[in-house]
């Protein structure tokens, strides 16, 4: 990506908020204090906080890299680059011809318009790229997002690494329940019914999304959930358990995006009603599973 810009600060979330022991608010008139939703990356003690907008892009450039056995430094850099490069956002402008969550150009090379502006296309784009750098995993952020983008200010991209290795870690598995969303209640989703068998729409989304974005496994609806639940079976041992976690991961990023309200692992939850925070408790799903449900 050949191009001279304006090296730009990104702050992940942007908010004119009190934050009081992790809790966001915020006040409108004399009715009760409204939550603002947020989402938080945490590993080692180490916390950044992002937009569930913000999140979902995450979890979608975070589980291509899962999907494709890519290691979490390959999602560190591709973070750190698309924080630099559009605030983990899908941008319809940018310098000249760029777009999208990379700002990558279509007169580059880098597919059409349509092509860049779709998360999944411009991620995997990324990779494509990243890939093809001899010795990537070894190298320095700044020097391996460089060698893909080709950007008029290559110093930037080493500036969001730290950013870039807590979501990484949280989002691959590497650091289990690392990913917390605080959100406001799911709206009842319209349409048809599901049961036992068929999932509803809004869980069909899930499902769909999730084979292209993270694991080809192929999901089962929850008996008893009327299509609103799902669980899927990744298998034994450690590097099950670690996708697992991957899985639910994206899906408490991406729960603004698809009306998730909760998420299971072998021993732990998270729920919307919850406060956001994962909660050890006895969930019936066996290690190496997880559950997704979504808003009736």
């Amino acid at each position: 990506m050949a191009r001279a810009r304006r090296r730009r600060v990104v702050v992940l979330v942007a908010v004119v908020a009190v934050v009081a022991a992790g809790a966001v608010w915020s006040s409108r008139d004399d009715d009760a204090p409204v939550l603002v939703p947020r989402c938080t990356a945490t590993v080692g003690g180490e916390s950044t906080s992002l937009t569930p907008e913000q999140a979902a892009n995450s979890a979608t450039i975070v589980g291509a890299a899962v999907r494709r056995g890519l290691p979490a430094r390959a999602a560190t850099i591709a973070i750190a680059t698309a924080i630099q490069e559009s605030g983990l956002r899908n941008l319809d402008y940018g310098d000249r011809d760029s777009l999208g969550l990379f700002q990558q150009r279509p007169s580059q090379g880098w597919g059409t318009e349509a092509q860049v502006q779709d998360p999944v296309y411009a991620t995997n784009a990324f990779y494509d790229g990243l890939v093809e750098v001899d010795g990537y995993r070894d190298m320095a952020v700044t020097d391996a997002a460089q060698a893909v983008q080709r950007s008029g200010f290559p110093l930037a991209y080493g500036d969001h690494e730290q950013e870039g290795r807590l979501v990484a870690s949280a989002l691959t598995g590497y650091t289990p329940g690392g990913f917390t969303c605080r959100l406001q209640p799911a709206a009842a989703e319209a349409g048809e019914a599901g049961d036992d068998e068929n999932p509803v729409p809004r869980a069909a989304a899930v499902r769909d999304a999730l084979a292209v974005q993270v694991t080809p496994v192929a999901a089962r609806v929850v008996p008893g959930t009327t299509g609103h639940g799902l669980e899927y079976d990744l298998g034994d041992g450690a590097d099950a358990v670690r996708t697992a976690w991957a899985v639910a991961g994206w899906a408490v990023a991406s729960a603004e995006r698809y009306g998730i309200t909760e998420v299971s692992v072998d021993g732990s939850r998270w729920t919307r009603t919850a406060g956001g925070a994962w909660r050890t408790t006895a969930t019936g799903v066996p290690p190496g599973g997880v559950q997704v449900r979504v808003a009736e």
